[in-house]
Parts: structure tokens; sequence; C-alpha cells
């Protein structure tokens, strides 16, 4: 318990149909695996100010923001293993540090009940970031299906399909099942480019060939926005097809 990772990447959102899904499907066989776990729901926990102050300074875009939450692959209980993960995103260059221990002494550290098992830069990180806001507290639970594939040539080039994205504000717990209410324009997956250095040429053709262009779509502004102004996210074209990252 205790394990720490550190993250520095860039991570280009795309808004895709089914027919551009199987697509790109298609197109990265040759080069890319579905990982060990399959089609996994991943369930997290977002921690906010009283005035959502965390999710309302992200969505103006600015050149840094920052994010905490408490993320579980599994339907937890209090010794199940989750991770709390600060993530910071600045000039679209996005850095996570997490850190693994108990959903139990996770809840009880984020609620300045306790320390965390084991001191680190990274729990360090998060104290501060916890003194710094003051009032945070468990505020959104989001989940999702994920698809995650990674590069068969042994580099870090990844590519995610999230779907089935559902937010609630009560029952803000890892243990209870998923439900809530859905932020995904029907028909469509959230993808995912992560890597840390340029996007390969195939996978730049296989988007121009399809015009599949970057989104910003960011989950838990999406929730946000339903719950506060009854906004829902909707497909739209952008600009250009990121040629490298």
């Amino acid at each position: 318990m205790g394990f720490k990772t550190v993250f520095k990447r860039y991570e280009i959102k795309y808004l895709i149909t089914k027919e551009q899904k199987n697509i790109i499907l298609e197109a990265i066989d040759p080069y890319m695996a579905l990982d060990e776990y399959g089609r996994t729901t991943i369930r997290n926990i977002y921690y906010d100010t009283d005035t959502f102050r965390l999710i309302r300074d992200s969505i103006e875009k600015p050149v840094y923001k920052e994010k905490l939450r408490v993320r579980s692959y599994c339907t937890a209980d209090e010794k199940s293993t989750v991770f709390v993960e600060l993530k910071k995103k600045y000039k679209s260059v996005v850095y996570k540090r997490r850190v693994s221990m108990t959903e139990d002494q996770a809840t009880r550290w984020l609620a300045k009940q306790a320390d965390p098992p084991k001191r680190s830069q990274i729990t360090d990180e998060i104290d501060y970031f916890v003194k710094y806001y003051e009032t945070l507290h468990p505020a959104v639970f989001l989940s999702y299906e994920r698809e995650a594939y990674f590069s068969k040539a042994g580099d870090d080039f990844r590519v995610t399909f999230d779907e089935n994205i559902l937010y609630r504000r009560d029952e803000l717990s890892l243990s209870v099942e998923p439900y809530g209410t859905e932020i995904l324009p029907e028909g469509y997956s959230l993808m995912e480019i992560k890597t840390s250095g340029g996007m390969p040429l195939w996978m730049v053709k296989v988007l121009t060939d399809n015009s599949i262009f970057k989104t910003s779509f960011s989950k838990y502004g999406n929730a946000y926005r339903d719950f506060t102004f009854g906004i829902r996210a909707l497909p739209h074209e952008h600009k250009e097809v990121i040629t490298n990252a």
C-alpha cells in the first residue's frame, strides 16, 4: 500500500460516433492492443469547495488548472485499494500525481481526520492542496466504462474510449454501484489520446481522413454545467487535428 505515480503527458480528446469508433478500432489493430483489464468501469469522487471553485475555475479555460479526486476500478469497501489523484494542467500538458491506499484511509485523510498511511512528496502536495482550498469535500460521483489500448511498440502512446459517463450528487461513495445522469450525447464515445510525445503518423492519417477533430470535453465540467445550468453536452466541431502533441 502507498504506491506512488507521477504522469506528465498530453491528453487530447475527441467526441466520436459509433461509426468513427469502428473505423479507429480497425486502424489501430496493427499497432495497439487492449490492455489486460479489458472494459473497465472507473469510479471517481471529485472533491471541490462549497462554491465549486475548482470546476468553475477550470471551465474558464485558464492557463493552469487543477482538481482532486479519489478513483477506484471496482466497487470498493473500506479495505479496497483506491487512488488519490491530484491532476494539474498547464499549457496543455497534464501532470498527474497519485498515491494508493485503502478507501477508509483516503476518506479519513482528505477529511483531515488522519494522516496518510505513508508520507511522500505527493502526499505533501495533496496536504497543501487540501489546506489551501479549506472547504474541500466530496462533491460529485462520476463513473464511466473504459476500453484502454496500449502501443505494441512499447512506448507510452495510449488510446482510451469512454462510454456510459454518469454523474450523481448523492451517495458519494465508491462502495455504491454506479448510477446517475448520462452526460455524453446519445450515440457518442469520448476518445482520449494520451502521449508524452508526438502522435504517430498513422493515427494522424486516420483522424485526418475521417475528419475527426479534437474537442474540449471535461467530464466533471459537463456534469457541473448540467446540474447547475441544465446545459447538456452537444457534439460540435473544432478547429484542427493535432499533428504533433
